[in-house]
């Protein structure tokens, strides 16, 4: 990339407010960094439209039987196989549901490696390994918003008839012409001139959090504001599950274990089996009639549990 044309995107912009960077206290550098950090979730407010069209997008495939693939280099692949990662045991998703891929693959995760990024054919090829379906949805995440290597994965995306997503920090990306929704938190230049690992990243972050957390809510994944498609598969999850079916039920603890042991810790099954009298398959498969969503299967003259 010619250097010029690098110098003019915002994510490489010299920061006026940190040019004495290295002269600064410890604690002037958190008060700087902090004041910087406060302007993220104002650019992502900016964007409030595009990523609730994002979540319907996602949601819609994801109904269909498709895919959540998130796609990016460096810092932007890491954001996007984690955000991957966290939905089974969050929202109790199968692995394959919610996919990250980082340039490079796993051992991109914990050690930079250069220059792939530079390669569109990679991006293809890694959407080819997964056998992309036009049913999945493609997120591309791109700081700088020209990445070749999610551009490569982007075009391959539309060619095949995927719904495309792009993410990035800069004005006027390349992207742009590939995604059919586009997402921009804009949040101007870093305290260190070129480190989108620092505001772009969080802003990144942010807006996966809120994809994928908009989409399971809309998939029947919560119960108010209640995480109750979790995965119990440890201690604290499992404590977690106990109170959830607790606070839900009424239950004394002892019942809240038995029943929850009955229905393989499956909070949403064990509260169906306490409202409506029946067997663990038949609540699974009272959930299955009502997309998974527990509100619609609570009838609206039974006793409801309560969120509050």
């Amino acid at each position: 990339m010619d250097p010029d044309e690098l110098a003019r995107l915002t994510t490489e912009a010299v920061n006026p407010d940190s040019e004495n960077l290295d002269e600064l206290s410890p604690l002037e550098l958190v008060q700087l960094m902090n004041r910087e950090d406060a302007k993220v979730a104002g650019a992502v407010a900016t964007q409030a439209r595009e990523i609730a069209r994002a979540i319907e997008l996602v949601a819609d495939r994801l109904r269909q039987g498709g895919r959540l693939i998130y796609i990016g280099a460096g810092t932007s692949g890491r954001l996007g196989v984690l955000d991957a990662a966290e939905c089974p045991p969050t929202f109790r998703t199968p692995p394959e549901m919610v996919v990250g891929i980082i340039a490079g693959g796993p051992k991109a995760l914990v050690r930079a490696v250069e220059g792939l990024e530079d390669h569109p054919e990679l991006g293809r090829r890694d959407l080819e390994q997964i056998q992309l379906s036009p049913k999945d949805v493609v997120v591309g995440i791109a700081t700088s918003g020209r990445t070749p290597y999610v551009l490569g994965a982007l075009e391959y995306a539309r060619q095949l008839g995927a719904a495309t997503v792009g993410i990035s920090c800069t004005p006027d990306p390349q992207l742009a012409q590939l995604a059919q929704v586009l997402i921009l938190p804009v949040v101007g230049p870093e305290v260190m001139a070129g480190s989108t690992r620092l505001k772009a990243g969080t802003a990144t972050k942010m807006v996966l959090n809120m994809i994928s957390t908009g989409a399971m809510v809309l998939l029947g994944k919560t119960y108010g504001n209640l995480m109750v498609d979790l995965k119990a598969t440890n201690e604290k999850l499992r404590a977690r599950a106990q109170r959830l079916v607790r606070q839900l039920t009424g239950l004394p603890p002892q019942e809240v274990h038995r029943l929850l042991q009955r229905c393989q810790w499956e909070v949403k099954t064990a509260v169906v089996c306490h409202y409506r009298g029946v067997e663990p398959h038949q609540a699974r498969e009272l959930l299955r009639q009502h997309q998974g969503h527990l509100r619609r299967v609570i009838q609206p003259d039974s006793q409801k549990p309560s969120s509050e």
